[in-house]
C-alpha cells in the first residue's frame, strides 16, 4: 500500500510541475524580474482551467503525503 502511494506522490509532483510551467503569464526574460505585470486580466478559457486542475491536484498531494504518514 505503501508503495503505491508513493508512486501516486512522484506522478502527482511531476505533473503539478508541468502544469504550473504551462501557466507562464509573461514572455521573455523581463517577466522573469518582475516586468510585465502592468496588466490585470481575469482567467479565462484554459488558463482557469489549468488554474483549478492546479489548486486540486495540490490538494490531493496533500492528501497522498498525510496518508503515507499514516500508513
Amino acid at each position: 500500500m505503501k508503495n503505491i502511494l508513493l508512486i501516486s506522490q512522484i506522478i502527482l509532483s511531476v505533473l503539478i510541475t508541468a502544469v504550473i510551467l504551462l501557466q507562464a503569464q509573461g514572455t521573455g526574460l523581463g517577466s522573469t524580474w518582475g516586468g510585465g505585470g502592468e496588466t490585470y486580466h481575469t482567467k479565462r478559457g484554459l488558463e482557469k482551467v489549468l488554474f483549478y486542475l492546479t489548486i486540486t491536484m495540490i490538494v490531493i498531494f496533500a492528501g497522498v503525503s498525510l496518508a503515507i504518514i499514516m500508513v
